[in-house]
């Protein structure tokens, strides 16, 4: 079943990583066929603690249309990525 989701990321600060962790994001997306309907590049910001030993990390926002089964793989591929600090799926439909 087709949802919408909101999906924040934080990545490394570094360009190179940084560009690294954004093109697993697309790419994982692609290959699962979610429907990116926004995305917001939120900049660099100072982390509120340390995660992996970085001060700071690049914040970005998507809105997509995906299959709800594939969530939970998606998941699986960004805990094991070590180009992604933190993440977050959300369903604003259960709000």
């Amino acid at each position: 079943m087709i949802q919408n989701y909101e999906f924040t990321v934080i990545l490394e600060s570094d360009e190179e990583r940084m560009k690294a962790g954004y093109e697993l994001v697309k790419e994982t997306f692609a290959r699962f066929g979610a429907e990116i309907t926004k995305e917001e590049d939120l900049g660099v910001r100072t982390l509120a603690y340390e995660i992996r030993k970085q001060d700071r990390g690049h914040y970005i926002y998507f809105e997509l249309k995906a299959d709800t089964a594939s969530i939970s793989e998606m998941n699986n591929i960004f805990q094991l990525s070590t180009l992604v600090l933190k993440f977050l799926f959300v369903n604003p439909e259960r709000k």
